[in-house]
């Protein structure tokens, strides 16, 4: 079975840190872009940032600068490092492929930023 496993969040004060983690399971993702979506109550999903396979980043102008994604191969682990958090980014964090395929679409982890 193929899955995507978010981890990493928690409730942290404005101006804090967190570092989530996606780590893959059934296959490897190696070879293919990762991207970091999130989604606030009653809000769309929006794109957060993502990694190609060869390592180039691309982010939101949101978390620009505040946000650094990651990835190690050998883990098949995407890493999503979060600073200078603001109460807006408080939202469910999922990871997925790019494009994003329904499937792979796991429980997000929940990021709560307290003002």
């Amino acid at each position: 079975q193929v899955q995507l496993v978010d981890s990493g969040g928690g409730l942290v004060q404005a101006g804090g840190s967190l570092r989530l983690s996606c780590a893959a399971s059934g296959r490897t993702f190696n070879n293919i872009a990762m991207a970091w979506f999130r989604q606030a109550p009653g809000k769309e999903r929006e794109f957060v940032t993502a990694i190609s396979w060869s390592g180039a980043t691309y982010y939101a102008d949101s978390v620009k600068g505040r946000f650094t994604i990651s990835r190690d191969n050998a883990k098949d682990t995407v890493y999503l490092q979060m600073y200078s958090l603001k109460p807006e980014d408080t939202a469910v964090y999922l990871c997925n492929t790019v494009p994003p395929r329904i499937p792979y679409w796991g429980q997000g982890t929940q990021v709560t930023v307290s003002s």
